[in-house]
């Protein structure tokens, strides 16, 4: 039950975080040091004694040097089923963060595609049902 949970909560963060990557990737910032950079999805232990954005900025500012560039390379903290944020991140960089405490697991943001409209249920081959 707990692994099936997690499982939900990865797939509804991703779900949730490709529009705002779109747009981030979109609106895009002209710095050429960014381009290289790519969206990444960082999960983390739920902060204790810290809001979870602060402390999913101090992580990145141990990355990037300063609390400028992590405001600017943060695009969005999760804070309620999950535990994490989505930052625009070199190979490098992600190699850096992924050995900071705290940090359980950096993975690629990617876009998924639904095989059915929504409001469709395929309960079997060839039947559609409205729900």
């Amino acid at each position: 039950m707990q692994r099936s949970l997690l499982s939900l909560i990865s797939i509804v963060s991703v779900l949730i975080s490709s529009s705002v990557v779109a747009m981030a990737e979109v609106s895009g910032d002209g710095d050429s040091s960014a381009s290289s950079a790519a969206v990444h999805i960082i999960y983390t232990e739920k902060p204790v004694d810290e809001e979870p954005e602060a402390f999913h900025l101090r992580t990145l500012a141990s990355v990037l040097g300063s609390d400028d560039a992590a405001k600017k390379a943060l695009i969005y903290s999760y804070k309620t089923a999950a535990s994490g944020f989505s930052a625009k991140l070199t190979a490098e960089q992600v190699s850096q963060i992924s050995q900071q405490p705290g940090v359980l697991q950096v993975v690629p943001s990617q876009m998924l595609q639904l095989h059915s409209e929504p409001g469709m249920l395929h309960s079997r081959p060839g039947l559609n049902r409205r729900i």
